[in-house]
């Protein structure tokens, strides 16, 4: 069974709007426009919750209404905030992570002396036969 969003409650097998819920998340997006972080806007709307699942809260597409949610929010304030998400990611230099020195290449060919000793634990083994090895290409 799906996990039903926050926001929402079932009635007689529909899904309807949680006003309490619903308005909650709405003061979270108003605070998150006025210039709080995820998490401080969500604490000032009443909800307590990380950062992830306040970003994956306001960014669920079914507050905008499908065959089976109601309407929460408008098109309008769900593109405002991943805007706004996309320009703190921005200023904050989370866009372009990767940088040339991440992308460095593995290297995949490895010369090993001949093992000639076991051992029972794994550990001590793998241990053993990393000291075997002689060159990276």
């Amino acid at each position: 069974m799906a996990h039903i969003p926050v926001g929402y409650k079932i009635v007689d097998g529909c899904a309807v709007v949680d006003e309490t819920a619903a308005e909650q998340i709405r003061a979270t997006y108003r605070y998150y426009f006025e210039g709080k972080s995820l998490i401080d806007a969500a604490k000032e709307a009443g909800f307590k919750m990380n950062h992830a699942s306040v970003k994956r809260m306001l960014s669920n597409k079914k507050y905008l209404g499908t065959d089976y949610y109601p309407q929460i929010i408008d098109k309008e304030i769900q593109i405002r905030f991943l805007e706004e998400l996309t320009r703190r990611a921005g200023n904050l230099g989370r866009l372009n992570r990767r940088s040339k020195e991440h992308n460095k290449t593995v290297p995949i060919a490895f010369h090993f002396k001949p093992a000639d000793l076991t051992f029972p634990d794994p550990f001590e083994q793998a241990e053993y036969i990393y000291s075997l090895i002689e060159s990276e290409e």
